[in-house]
């Protein structure tokens, strides 16, 4: 299988030099050559190289003179020593100078294969540790993100988890809800306990009371056992209620009573059971929204809604797409291309996170586990790009004044800005001609920070 990787192959014998690109090129890399030292340097410099294979004994810069060059400017590039069998002692130093590994002269063309494969993956595993690393850095929970939405969020979850108040989330669907509620227990001091999910949506109506609650025996038709209901398992640790507004309006009376009364019936019993529980909701309407249409009652909306979070769409966390999109690709230990980052960068993601993580996952596939290229993002095929222009579009401004519009281009001005500029605000400031401090009033006043 052909790949993207550049093998480096340097020696100084004409012979060698040719058995070793057949070779690479056979087993599907792309070779390059160079017959001393600085020739190898000169290419490291103009492209971009994946691993060099270099003899040790060469006139000008040897072996061991070239790997100590590349690690001045690059401490990860894959490097392996070919020598004779009686410089063991030289092999070593080169390992200790960073080299992923050595081969004993003669060798097969199967021991260099096997080499190469293995320095490559012991790179790529470094890599995805350094993604993973920068991740987590910049992570609450399982979240991962940079954006100011993002660091908003997480000071916010920082500030509510270590209570026990109830958490209402909002968000567009794919926004990442219940990683939120997640992080909210993770950060709790109920992190211990369980984590109990419950999606409303995917619960039949006639079954959901005692999904939430459990039964007693013979407490219906075909109850012939006890069953433990969702709150009473999630005693003393977080319940998370996905899509709260989708459970029927006539449970939603006894959802109520045991968020205020902390205690359950379950079915067919009239006993009394006190939880110790922390309930977090979520729903991808407009909550007062579905108030009004009689989806939740106004006084469940309210205990619920102690403590409300918005979940941004990826669309407004700006910077974070290239972070979430190594992240993904790294759980495939396979790469991206700056121009693939940028066809990303331009789409619109109508399905936020998730369709994010469904189109990297084909796309590694695509790819061969390789490198992700912009033919593998087939995003035109499903919905159009997010637009470059600044027009009004379809928003119905006919009736806004003068200065709402003025404020509304404003406000698309700096977002394309920072989404040009990936979020950093000092190169987003001069894209758009203002002072830094004017961009961070304006993301003040437009509520973007």
């Amino acid at each position: 299988m052909t790949t993207h990787k550049k093998i480096l192959a340097v020696d100084d014998e004409p012979h060698m030099r040719r058995l070793l690109e057949i070779s690479l090129r056979q087993t599907g890399y792309q070779p390059l050559q160079a017959a001393d030292g600085r020739e190898a340097l000169d290419i490291i410099r103009s492209q971009a190289v994946d691993l060099v294979v270099s003899d040790l004994h060469m006139p000008g810069m040897n072996g061991l003179e070239l790997l100590r060059a590349i690690r001045e400017s690059n401490e990860h590039l894959p490097f392996i020593m070919v020598t004779a069998q009686g410089e063991i002692k030289t092999a070593v130093e080169a390992m200790k100078l960073g080299a992923a590994d050595y081969i004993l002269r003669p060798f097969d063309l199967e021991t260099l294969e096997i080499a190469i494969a293995k320095a490559l993956s012991v790179e790529r595993l470094s890599r995805e540790n350094a993604y993973f690393k920068t991740a987590n850095q910049s992570s609450v929970g399982n979240l991962v993100g940079q954006s100011a939405a993002m660091q908003t969020l997480k000071k916010m979850i920082q500030q509510v988890a270590p209570e026990k108040a109830t958490v209402l989330i909002t968000g567009e669907t794919g926004t990442g809800k219940e990683l939120i509620a997640q992080a909210i227990h993770q950060t709790s001091p109920r992190k211990n306990e369980l984590f109990v999910a419950v999606n409303c949506a995917a619960i039949p109506a006639e079954m959901m009371e005692s999904e939430l609650f459990g039964h007693e025996k013979g407490a219906f038709t075909g109850a012939q056992k006890e069953r433990i209901g969702k709150f009473e398992l999630a005693d003393g640790g977080t319940l998370f209620l996905d899509e709260v507004t989708e459970m029927p309006i006539q449970l939603q009376a006894k959802l109520l009573r045991a968020l205020q009364a902390s205690v359950i019936e379950k079915l067919g019993s009239n006993k009394h059971i006190p939880l110790d529980i922390r309930v977090i909701a979520a729903t991808n309407r407009d909550p007062m929204e579905a108030v009004n249409q009689g989806k939740l009652r106004e006084d469940l909306y309210y205990r619920l809604n102690v403590f409300s979070l918005n979940s941004p769409p990826l669309r407004e966390r700006y910077g974070d797409i290239e972070i979430l999109a190594r992240y993904f690709l790294g759980k495939h230990q396979t790469q991206i291309s700056a121009e693939a980052l940028e066809k990303l960068n331009r789409y619109n993601w109508p399905g936020n996170v998730r369709e994010l993580e469904n189109v990297l996952e084909r796309a590694a596939i695509l790819s061969g586990r390789d490198t992700v290229l912009p033919e593998h993002l087939p995003l035109n095929d499903t919905t159009t790009e997010r637009p470059a222009d600044i027009s009004l579009q379809n928003n119905a401004t006919e009736s806004l004044s003068i200065p709402q519009a003025v404020a509304h281009i404003e406000k698309k001005l700096i977002i394309e800005a920072l989404a040009a500029c990936k979020g950093n605000k000092t190169k987003a400031a001069k894209l758009l001609e203002i002072s830094e401090r004017s961009l961070w009033n304006k993301l003040d006043l437009y509520q973007l920070k």
